[in-house]
């Protein structure tokens, strides 16, 4: 029992340790994948979209618009064109509402951005807190969503090497730091 339990803490060290939390902008993250916190249309808007889009410049918009959108909960995957990053991966929050549907979903934004991340041999990706802007859900809530939806992804794949959440102010960067500490305990 004991070999059992330092096996689960080795492999919780290993997950952990390939996560980190920054504050700052994430169109200037030098990662092969930065996530778009996008609407079902692709085609751009305010907060982290809209900044991805002007970094990227009007290559990536042309390429949204051959896509054709997406839906909640799904991912999709573009060039980076004027960005560091080569990809943009684009996924759409669930707006919050409160009911049980939007945990799935903002879970699904996760699980689904690291599944391609993984098909197309993506190594580092970074994240924004998706769906706490203009979508209104509750930063902690995400925040857990997103780690923990994180977490199950990278126990079973070994060919992610660094997530990063960039988060915009310091109280969301709090926010992150808080509960990664707690679940390293």
């Amino acid at each position: 029992m004991v070999c059992e339990e330092k096996k689960e803490k080795s492999m919780e060290k290993d997950i952990l340790d390939r996560i980190e939390v920054l504050q700052g902008d994430i169109t200037c993250l030098d990662v092969d994948a930065i996530v778009n916190a996008a609407n079902r249309s692709l085609l751009g808007g305010g907060g982290v979209d809209g900044a991805i889009h002007r970094a990227a410049g009007p290559d990536l918009l042309a390429e949204c618009r051959a896509i054709g959108g997406c839906p909640t909960g799904e991912a999709k995957i573009t060039r980076g064109y004027n960005l560091i990053a080569r990809h943009v991966i684009h996924t759409v929050g669930p707006v919050y509402s409160g009911k049980q549907s939007d945990s799935h979903l903002l879970s699904q934004c996760y699980a689904n951005s690291l599944q391609l991340a993984i098909d197309q041999g993506i190594s580092t990706i970074a994240f924004p807190a998706v769906s706490c802007g203009v979508y209104g859900y509750p930063m902690k809530a995400a925040c857990k969503i997103a780690v923990d939806s994180t977490c199950n992804v990278l126990k079973d794949s070994r060919s992610i090497n660094r997530v990063v959440f960039v988060l915009f102010s310091t109280g969301d960067y709090n926010i992150y730091k808080d509960y990664l500490s707690t679940i390293a305990d």
